[in-house]
């Protein structure tokens, strides 16, 4: 199977911090079915790390005294994650590039290698709450098959949203299926043959497109494609794998698909990422300021043309109060936002997020599409 994420540790790591980072990197992906060093890259003081635009990926760096920065610069300007790491908080300047120094630093007493760890994962959207998946599909055609890839994914320590299990009793159905979608970085369409005979379906695939979320399509053998299906990713069953009489996928057809789906899952993080920072730089370059680089936590580090610096931190499905706690505490010296994309969630939750930001001003919300006007006057 070929590489999906690909991580680096750069810098100068200690023999020991490698040995330790490496362990609970490997464990870590393990429980997702993946390993390290093969589904996971794994490239340690590479002479270049330049990773596939399609794959998630993350670096950390580890500082030390006289260190080299070798194509620091070349990462930063594609907005690669980089975490550097230094042995003191204090010390930052004697240990990391000034090529890092605007970025958060780790200080690896605090938590140490596992501290590394989590944040290098988080940076690849490698921790099981970043890993949301929907599932789109006719409960006259598919039910049963839509229960075995809930199970099947969920083992795999995705977050699936199946409507049978997602949406509570009372709540509004369709408003609430709209910001679940919003919500999932990958929608997996059980193509039978009436698919787009329903509407709702149809409107799922195709607000999932609206919002760049990648679309997995896994194809019922006596379903004829659509033109609309042309760029979504695919998995064929074959006649032998489809229960006539149950509706059943076949165990070797479920392997199939959850091995796709990964991949496809780690694109759409890859992609999205980068279509975000793609449009927050424009948006800010367009009011004359500048992105430096992508840290921990994924926070985007702005100046903006009157020499303020801003950490931004992006959200790529529905922002929380949580959200806002984050942004604040892991930027506690400098001004942070929380960029999120509001088309699509559910009215009462961006009521909510509204008399949020209006009570909690240490940091903001800031409506990706509205980015340059808010960080024109970001003192107001």
């Amino acid at each position: 199977m070929p590489v999906l994420y690909e991580l680096a540790v750069l810098g100068a790591p200690t023999d020991d911090q490698l040995a330790e980072l490496e362990s609970i990197v490997g464990r870590a992906v393990q429980a997702f079915g993946l390993r390290l060093g093969h589904e996971v890259g794994w490239s340690v003081r590479p002479a270049a790390f330049a990773p596939n635009q399609r794959n998630a990926s993350a670096a950390v760096f580890f500082g030390a005294p006289g260190v080299t920065a070798t194509g620091l610069d070349a990462l930063l300007q594609r907005a690669i994650p980089i975490l550097p790491v230094v042995s003191d908080i204090a010390k930052v300047r004697d240990e990391v590039p000034e090529a890092l120094r605007h970025i958060n630093c780790l200080d690896y007493r605090a938590g140490g290698a596992q501290r590394v760890a989590t944040g290098l994962l988080e940076c690849a959207g490698l921790l099981p709450r970043q890993r949301r998946v929907f599932l789109s599909y006719r409960r006259d055609e598919a039910r049963q098959a839509a229960l075995q890839l809930f199970d099947a994914f969920t083992t795999r320590l995705f977050d699936v949203f199946l409507d049978t299990h997602g949406i509570a009793p009372a709540e509004d159905f369709q408003t609430m299926l709209w910001h679940r979608l919003c919500d999932s970085d990958v929608l997996v369409m059980l193509d039978t043959p009436n698919y787009f005979g329903s509407r709702w379906t149809s409107a799922e695939f195709g607000r999932a497109l609206a919002k760049n979320i990648a679309v997995l399509r896994v194809a019922w053998p006596d379903s004829t494609p659509s033109v609309r299906t042309a760029t979504a990713s695919r998995a064929e069953l074959l006649h032998t794998e489809v229960d006539a009489a149950t509706g059943r996928l076949a165990d070797a057809a479920i392997e199939r698909i959850c091995l796709q789906l990964e991949a496809v899952r780690s694109e759409s993080h890859a992609v999205r990422n980068v279509n975000l920072v793609s449009q927050l730089r424009n948006e800010v370059e367009r009011i004359k300021g500048r992105v430096m680089g992508v840290g921990p936590h994924k926070s985007i580090h702005l100046r903006l043309a009157d020499g303020k610096e801003v950490v931004v931190f992006p959200t790529l499905g529905v922002p929380t109060s949580t959200s806002l706690h984050d942004a604040a505490t892991r930027s506690p010296d400098r001004p942070a936002a929380v960029v999120y994309d509001h088309v699509g969630l559910h009215p009462h939750w961006l009521e909510h997020l509204d008399w949020l930001g209006a009570h909690v001003r240490t940091a903001r919300w800031v409506k990706a599409s509205e980015a340059a006007w808010q960080f024109a006057d970001w003192e107001a």
